[in-house]
């Protein structure tokens, strides 16, 4: 089936070679706090419909709003988490539109004055490491929810939860630094590992505490200006980004090519359709006519509220990464795997605390426990194996004790039932055998009983001694000191 430009075809690579994508993007995180922005309501998310509401949220005439002191605060940790400067002076704005979740007829916002500028976040992808410049970040409150049952060709109803309404956000807002979706994603990837690492927002996405839109044009290679941006939307996973981000260059580039031009506006992504579609043109900041909150006091933040934040700012991943390698000699990408979340690192840290050497904890927790958490389908926190039983089998593994394949077994084990390696090991016989004389009867019992292999082995075949250390461990139900069978087939081979 031949595919229009509206449908993003592909294009040869001397032609895509021609161009660069301009990426910028605006994310949407709601921030961790009990109440609303503005009101006393909660928070929660799948509470019935409509029973978080209040005068103030639903924008009833006389209801006066008051900023929620605890947002402030988070997002004043936001803002220097990701190297912003703190704007002394903010105000608050509202952004006028009409829009039947939106009861007010404005979304409070800031506008001319925002809580925070120029910061910036490092991002490397294919071994090269860049810098995306952040302009802006601000608070706002969000709009309620439309909710949409029914077919186009029967009876269609809408119905509206205002749950969502008055909701705390900070919309963080990059600079068109990003030329290509990979960069894209590991920025996004980077900016919510840091609000989560600060407690800021628990950014799951399929709850909408985070979203994202994104602004991308393209122009010819070398070219000064920018090309026309189009704004796209419905963007709720880092996969659907770069996938909507990879058609809608291909589009541009193919309009272009066939004479076409860009027009401003706002697309969807079509997830089925795997593309994106027109929604409406593109609004202008004067189309919402912004005008000081009357309702609202100015933001007013000292030097005293930016040292607060700084003392309480949890370690940030960055940071810690580079501290897991220089304090405990851990490689760098093991060091990157256990950072990846704060949760993940606290386990680490408290799995050496409570004795086991940091490589082995670094190298358990990264392949068996990762794997055996995402087969379960759990998080760190939700671990069977606390730190301390990781530590108490790590220790035994390392004295020797058990083998390391026995130690895997031993951890399933803790894995699916909770019990303590000691237990296992005890129950199981499988502590480690040491006694050498115990060792080399059953070397001497193999070696006797394959002479045909033997023969090979004193011609010359060293390949064969693998598969006689193989045997011994089978025998012993590999619990026999790998580094004493070694020694003792040596031995044993030059005397037979």
């Amino acid at each position: 089936m031949s595919r229009t430009a509206q449908d993003a075809p592909g294009i040869a690579p001397e032609v895509m070679a021609k161009y660069e994508a301009v990426i910028g993007l605006e994310v949407h995180a709601q921030l961790q706090t009990k109440t609303k922005a503005f009101c006393g309501c909660s928070t929660q998310f799948g509470s019935a419909p409509n029973s978080n509401t209040c005068p103030v949220c639903l924008g009833l005439p006389g209801a006066l709003p008051v900023l929620n002191k605890h947002a402030l605060e988070l997002a004043l940790r936001a803002s220097l988490a990701i190297g912003c400067t703190v704007q002394p002076r903010s105000r608050f704005a509202r952004k006028n539109y009409f829009y039947p979740d939106l009861p007010k007829g404005y979304q409070i916002s800031m506008y001319e004055l925002p809580l925070a500028t120029m910061g910036a976040l490092e991002i490397e992808t294919g071994g090269v490491k860049k810098k995306i410049g952040i302009t802006r970040l601000h608070m706002e409150d969000d709009a309620g929810k439309s909710l949409h049952e029914g077919f186009p060709d029967s009876d269609r109803w809408s119905y509206i939860d205002f749950n969502r309404c008055g909701v705390p956000l900070v919309e963080i807002v990059s600079e068109p630094d990003m030329r290509a979706p990979a960069e894209a994603h590991e920025y996004l990837t980077i900016l919510k590992r840091t609000l989560k690492y600060t407690d800021v927002s628990d950014c799951n996405m399929e709850e909408g505490s985070l979203r994202c839109d994104a602004n991308v044009s393209v122009r010819l290679r070398g070219a000064p200006k920018f090309g026309t941006k189009v704004e796209v939307k419905n963007l709720n996973s880092f996969r659907y980004v770069a996938h909507a981000l990879e058609h809608e260059i291909e589009r541009q580039i193919a309009l272009i090519e066939s004479g076409g031009a860009i027009v401003q506006e706002t697309r969807l992504w079509n997830v089925a359709a795997g593309r994106t579609e027109p929604m409406r043109s593109k609004e202008m900041a004067h189309d919402y006519r912004y005008f000081p909150d009357p309702d609202l006091l100015p933001v007013s933040v000292d030097e005293a509220m930016i040292e607060k934040t700084m003392r309480e700012m949890p370690e940030l991943p960055v940071a810690r990464r580079a501290r897991f390698q220089s304090d405990y000699g851990i490689a760098a990408y093991d060091a990157g795997v256990l950072t990846d979340t704060r949760d993940m690192a606290d386990y680490f840290e408290a799995t050496v605390k409570a004795g086991a050497s940091a490589k082995s904890a670094a190298a358990w927790i990264s392949v068996e426990l990762l794997r055996r958490l995402n087969d379960a389908g759990k998080d760190i926190t939700e671990s069977p194996v606390t730190p301390a039983a990781l530590a108490g089998l790590l220790v035994t593994v390392d004295k020797g004790s058990i083998t390391a394949a026995s130690g895997k077994k031993v951890f399933a084990t803790m894995f699916d039932t909770g019990k303590p390696a000691a237990e296992i090991i005890a129950a199981e016989g499988l502590a480690q055998i040491s006694d050498t004389s115990a060792i080399e009867k059953v070397a001497r019992q193999i070696v006797a009983r394959d002479p045909g292999n033997l023969a090979k082995y004193r011609s010359g075949n060293e390949g064969v001694f693998k598969f006689f250390v193989g045997q011994v461990m089978r025998e012993t139900r590999g619990q026999a000191n790998p580094q004493a069978v070694n020694e003792i087939l040596k031995r044993v081979l030059a005397e037979s």
